[in-house]
This record gives structure tokens, C-alpha cells and sequence, in this order.
């Protein structure tokens, strides 16, 4: 007798009704699919208008290969990164093999026409028992993880604790049901093949190790007709789990296989170094009328729709929570909370239906929605996300850098910040701060006419940029201008640029703020104020190039000024150290034998992508550098950034500074700790003494580090 053809039937032993019944669950699940995918869809069209779809098809290119390699996903965790690409590869694998078996079995067969036969049959049930066991191994490492390794990041503690009036018990039920569901669906396909296989035994059914293996067991303890039995059941059961899974998936944290993938063609890189100037109303307008702007956003539909998509991509994976300082500062923020209670908010006010969810019992501080008004009309600066949870903020951007599907926490934040500013709930400190930067162009209320007058210890003039033509404009900066700690390292900057005979000159008291700060406090119209003082001096200047050596200033004048149509070449100063070693202007006479730990400034390192000219100064110099755990864009904060250095900080139970500190003395034969930003100096100086190091470890700027290696008159 000739073997028969290598396919298989799939719905055997079936009867009609049963396949009627079976064709009506799957109707009712894509129904209740598609009903809550549409329910999400029109949640996001209740939000701001935005466009992100420019160069749609090079957005998708780049979300394509993110997904692909998993690149984000294993970025700091390799034991997630690679169970995370078991699990994709293997999902996609069995789930394109299930489109086959439907469109062979519900397309084709009415065309006359098999797909599911001979040769392409057996590598078809080869390569899905392989890629179904890689899988299956992908689900139970990603359980261990979860269940064993207690990690920081998998615990649902919030630092907000609403007042204990808070169950997450819905989150840890939603995650352990994924990855469950998914494996009981993986298991129980094995065992209806095995079933089916063990009826007859074709030989062409070894192309299925795992199913034969379970067919010959089975066999051995089942007859005929209990083998018939057991396959109709397994048929049945892992039907039913496909089927809940797919009626599950827009009401669940499976949503993320969508939510996701569009949340990172939508993401852009830049939106955190590039902020958004302030929206316009969304609110009717008369005729001939201009849309007016918003100051921030005060309720849930004054977030635009890429912002409610971030809410809905968060997986709870908790990478932002353990970088953010704030969180290790013990503040009320955590980027992964006010993310997640944002997606509450808003499923609870625009009717979004979410199955398992946080829950916030009576006592808690969570507003309680008016059923009357759909429209979500709560303040969500002031009833959702609390003021003292927005003002913990660094923008360090920390959160964006490792959160795996491209959500943009800082924007949200700034524009809540924004409502908060513009309401004047803001504490002292800063509106004392914020009134010198509107009257004197500084933090410090220092007159404009004292802002070069720390050039007065140096043997040479400094020129005016505004009124002789230099290669170089250096923008100086508020703190290495006013702060007399960072007034000598000024000097000695300056000093290096003389002996290394480069054209250089400053805007003196046409300098101002740069604004950097300033915008990400939410103050968006004095940062235009003086992004436009700036401006002008700039324009009356004649120069090649700026520096500065301050990553706050460097950011903003390169990223954020152009918008406002000022654009030019800006360097950190560690950049033209490293030109001018490297083109022999400042060569090494003395090498300096020391051990050093370096620490990456936030706006250098993680908004602008700068580490490596540091690294390169440092070993041209002879130090021996010494990494931190945290380094590169891995960076901690010094806490000083988001306007937080302006701001009472004594809801910081252990300053981030004094944990930088004692990190780097955590590094064995670390004499000094090298900072590269003014901020950073003065954070990291007062931590040391904070702590009573002063013993243990001195903190320089490496451009003192420079001096000492090359310079014969400082």
C-alpha cells in the first residue's frame, strides 16, 4: 500500500454542529476583539491632535527592526531580553502557521486548491515543533523570573502610597495571566497533535518530534477509541483558550502587541532633548477667529493621542521605575505610577473598559469621577498626578532611555508642570528663581553688567563676540559665570583656550539664560523670553562655532533653538579639548597617574549622546578611569536638573547626589570623581560634604584635570 500524502485534517472526528459551534465561539471572541480594539481606538481620538506620521514609512522600517531584534526589550537585562525574544519569535512563528491552517482550510479547499501537503506539509510541522518548544521555554523562564528573582522593578509598591487605599492586586493577577494562558494554548497544541499523530502513526508525522514523542507515549496507555477521546477534548480546550485570548487581548496587558508596536512607529527620539511648544485650544472656534494657546494640560483630553497610546503601551516592566532618581530619592514619583495612573484615569473617564486593573478604595486621595460629565473634567495636575509628584522631576529623561516601547514620560510631565506654573502652584524657591531669570536674565539676581566679571582674575582680555569676529563663541552659562566655585574653573578654561592660541570671545552681560531649565520647569514663556534676548545677541555676534561647558546650554542651543530659527554647530567643551589634543595645540607634559571615576552628565551623555570625548581627554591625560555600574547613557542624576537645583528638596529622603557619591567610593582605589558640568560640580562638591568624605574622594572638573596635564600657567 502506498504511503499516504503528509498532510492532516483538522477538524477530525468533528461533526457538522461541532464545527458550527466552533465557527460561532470564534465570531463571538473577534467580536468582543474588535469591539474593545474599537473602544481604545476612540479613546485616543478624544486626544489632541499631533502629527506623527511624517515619513511614515521610515518610521515603520525603524519600529520593524526594533521589534525584530528585541533590541530595546534586551537593553540591561539579558536574562528578559532573551526569554522576551524566545517568547516574540516563537508567537510569531505559531502564529503565522495558524493563518496558514485557516486560509488552507477556510480559503483555499473552496478554490480546490491544498497548501498544508506533502514536502512544504513536513517542514511546516518541523519548523512550528520547533519554534512551539522554544516558546514554551521562553514562557517558563519569563514565570521564574517573575516568581524567583525578586526583582525591584516587578514590585508593584508605589512610593505614592495612597494612604494604603490601593489594590494592584488586578496587575499581578493580568501579568501571571498572559503568560499562563499563552503556555496552557502552547501545551495543549502539542497534545492535540500527539493525540491525532498516535491514531495512525504515519511515518511522515516524525517531521513532528514533540507530537510523536507524546503520540508514543500515549499509545502505550491510551486505546483507540480513549486516544479519539483525549484528541476531541485538547482540541476543544485549547480552542476555547485561543479563543478567550483573543476575546481578552484589547481589555488586558496582551494589548501590548499592538499598543506597542504602534507606540514605537509613532516615538520620537528627539521629543525629550526637543520639547513641544505650548498646544493650541482644541476647544470651537468662532469664525475668523485664531486658536488661542493652552498653558500645559489641566483634563485628560488635553493630552494629544500619542500621549494616551503611551499610557496604554506601558507593560509594567518597571525599568523606569528603578532608574529614576526621584524614585531612589524616596520622592512620590515613579514614571512607571503616574503612567499607569494616567491609562487609569483615563479608561475610568473617556469609558474605556479595563478588566483587571488598580483599584482605589474610599480614603485614597484618587478623584472620583462626576458619571454625568464624560469629558474627564478633573484637574489632572492637581487631583491625579499631585504637584509635589511633577516638581520631583529631574528630566534626566532616564525613564525614556530605558523604557523598551518608546514611551515619552516628559513631555506629559512638562505640560502638567506647565498647567501648574501658570496657576502659580509652584513653591518659593523656584518663583523666587523663576522672578530673577524674567528680571536679570539669571538664577542668581545678579545684574547682567557682573556676568564676565569673573574674567577679572585672567593676564588677557576676553573678547566681546558682539563686537570682534571670532572662530569661537563660547556661551559661558549662569553657574560658570555667577557661582564663585565655578567662577575658577571658568578661569582656567579660559586660560586653556589662550595658551592653545584659539580665537575665542564670550557675549559678556549679552549673555542670558539659555533656558534650558527653565522650559522643563514648564515656564515655556519667559524660556522664550530669553531664548529671544539670546537670539539677538547671537545674531549681532560673528562666529563659526559655540561651546560651552555646560550640557543644560548645550542642549537647548542645539536642540530646542533652531525651532526658533537659530541654528548653529554647538560643542561641549570636552569635544574641543579633544580637537585640540588631538591637533597637538595642547600637548601633555605632565601624565597624570591618578584613578578616577567619571560621571556622565545627564544632557551630555543621555540627551545628546556624548561619551566618549570625556573617556578619550581622560586616557590622553594618563588618568586611569574607573567606571561606575551606572555609566554612558546609563547614567545616574545629580538631581539637579528639571529646575530642581532652584527648588526645596526635602522631600528627597536620600539626596541622589550623596548615592552618586558613595556608588563611586563603592569603586575600589577611586581617589577622584570627574565631573564635565557646572551643576554637577557644585552638587557633587556639597554631597562630598555632606557625607564627611573629604577624606576619601575629591571632586574635579576634568578641565582642572587638563590644566594640570598641559598647562604651564595655571
Amino acid at each position: 500500500m502506498p504511503e499516504a500524502t503528509p498532510t492532516r485534517e483538522i477538524f477530525l472526528h468533528f461533526s457538522t454542529w461541532m464545527e458550527v459551534v466552533f465557527y460561532v465561539v470564534s465570531a463571538v471572541a473577534t467580536g468582543i476583539f474588535l469591539y474593545g480594539s474599537y473602544r481604545r481606538i476612540q479613546k485616543y481620538r478624544r486626544g489632541r491632535k499631533e502629527n506623527r506620521f511624517d515619513n511614515l514609512g521610515g518610521r515603520i522600517w525603524r519600529a520593524l527592526i526594533t521589534i525584530a531584534t528585541n533590541s530595546t526589550v534586551r537593553k540591561g537585562d539579558r536574562f528578559g531580553g532573551l526569554a522576551h525574544t524566545i517568547i516574540l519569535w516563537g508567537f510569531v512563528v505559531l502564529f503565522i502557521g495558524t493563518v496558514l491552517v485557516a486560509l488552507d482550510h477556510d480559503v483555499l479547499r473552496f478554490f480546490s486548491l491544498k497548501l498544508l501537503q506533502g514536502t512544504f506539509y513536513l517542514w511546516f510541522s518541523l519548523i512550528l515543533d520547533i519554534f512551539g518548544v522554544l516558546f514554551i521555554l521562553g514562557l517558563i523562564m519569563m514565570i521564574v523570573r517573575r516568581a524567583f528573582f525578586k526583582l525591584p522593578e516587578l514590585n508593584y509598591d508605589r512610593p505614592d502610597a495612597q494612604d494604603g487605599k490601593v489594590d494592584r492586586s488586578g496587575f499581578v493577577t493580568d501579568d501571571m495571566l498572559f503568560v499562563w494562558l499563552l503556555l496552557l494554548i502552547a501545551i495543549s497544541g502539542y497534545f492535540i497533535e500527539g493525540f491525532r499523530i498516535a491514531e495512525t502513526m504515519p511515518e511522515f508525522e516524525r517531521w513532528s518530534p514533540v507530537g510523536w514523542a507524546l503520540a508514543s507515549m500515549s499509545g502505550s496507555i491510551l486505546d483507540v477509541e480513549g486516544v479519539v477521546t483525549a484528541h476531541v477534548w485538547s482540541w476543544w480546550l485549547h480552542a476555547l483558550l485561543v479563543m478567550f485570548f483573543i476575546a481578552y487581548i484589547p481589555f488586558s496587558k496582551m494589548m501590548h502587541i499592538f499598543t506597542d508596536a504602534a507606540n514605537l512607529v509613532f516615538h520620537d527620539p528627539d521629543t525629550g532633548r526637543r520639547l513641544p511648544s505650548l498646544p493650541l485650544s482644541s476647544e470651537p472656534l468662532e469664525e475668523g477667529k485664531k486658536a488661542s494657546q493652552v498653558m500645559g494640560y489641566t483634563h485628560i483630553t488635553d493630552f494629544t493621542w500619542k500621549e494616551l497610546l503611551d499610557f496604554d503601551a506601558c507593560t509594567k516592566c518597571g525599568r523606569c521605575h528603578v532608574s529614576c532618581p526621584a524614585t531612589a530619592a524616596g520622592t512620590t514619583l515613579s514614571p512607571r505610577d503616574l503612567i499607569l495612573d494616567l491609562r487609569t484615569f483615563a479608561n475610568e473617564a473617556l469609558g474605556t473598559p479595563e478588566w483587571l486593573k488598580q483599584k482605589f478604595q474610599t480614603g485614597s486621595r484618587w478623584p472620583v469621577q462626576n458619571k454625568t460629565d464624560g469629558n474627564g473634567h478633573i484637574d489632572v495636575a492637581d487631583k491625579v498626578i499631585r504637584p509635589e509628584t511633577l516638581w520631583s522631576c529631574t528630566t534626566c529623561m532616564a525613564c525614556m532611555e530605558t523604557c523598551p516601547v518608546g514611551i515619552e514620560h516628559l513631555t506629559s510631565i512638562v505640560q502638567m508642570r506647565r498647567h501648574l506654573v501658570d496657576g502659580g502652584n509652584f513653591d518659593e524657591n523656584l518663583q523666587n528663581a523663576l522672578m530673577s531669570l524674567g528680571d536679570y536674565g539669571n538664577s542668581f539676581g545678579e545684574s547682567p553688567k557682573k556676568r564676565s566679571r569673573w574674567t577679572k582674575g585672567l593676564k588677557f582680555k576676553l573678547k566681546d563676540a558682539r563686537k570682534e569676529e571670532v572662530d569661537l563663541l563660547w556661551f559661558v552659562g549662569d553657574f560658570a559665570s555667577y557661582d564663585p566655585r565655578i567662577q575658577a574653573l571658568s578661569r582656567i578654561v579660559a586660560q586653556i583656550l589662550h595658551d592653545a592660541n584659539v580665537d575665542f570671545g564670550i557675549l559678556h552681560d549679552g549673555e542670558r539664560n539659555a533656558g534650558n531649565d527653565v522650559r522643563r520647569v514648564g515656564e515655556e514663556g519667559l524660556f522664550e523670553m530669553l531664548a529671544e534676548d539670546n537670539i539677538k545677541a547671537l545674531k549681532k555676534a560673528k562666529f563659526k562655532r559655540i561651546v560651552t561647558t555646560d550640557p543644560h546650554t548645550l542642549n537647548t542651543l542645539r536642540n530646542e533653538y533652531p525651532d526658533l530659527g537659530a541654528e548653529y554647530e554647538v560643542l561641549h567643551y570636552t569635544n574641543l579639548i579633544t580637537e585640540l589634543i588631538q591637533q597637538g595645540k595642547l600637548p601633555v607634559k605632565t601624565p597624570q597617574k591618578r584613578k578616577v571615576t567619571f560621571h556622565d552628565p545627564c544632557y551630555l551623555a543621555r540627551y545628546n549622546g556624548e561619551t566618549e570625548a570625556p573617556r578619550e581627554i581622560m586616557k590622553a591625560i594618563g588618568l586611569e578611569l574607573l567606571e561606575m555600574p551606572r555609566c554612558g547613557t546609563n547614567t545616574f542624576c545629580c538631581g539637579a536638573g528639571g529646575g530642581r537645583i532652584w527648588m526645596d528638596t526635602s522631600n528627597e529622603q536620600k539626596r541622589t547626589s550623596e548615592q552618586r557619591i558613595e556608588e563611586a567610593l563603592d569603586v575600589p582605589g577611586v581617589e577622584v570623581f570627574v565631573t564635565v558640568c557646572p551643576k554637577d560640580y557644585a552638587m557633587y562638591t556639597d554631597a562630598v560634604r555632606a557625607l564627611g568624605k573629604e577624606d576619601k574622594i575629591v571632586v574635579k572638573d576634568l578641565i582642572e584635570l587638563v590644566a594640570e596635564a598641559t598647562s604651564d600657567s595655571i
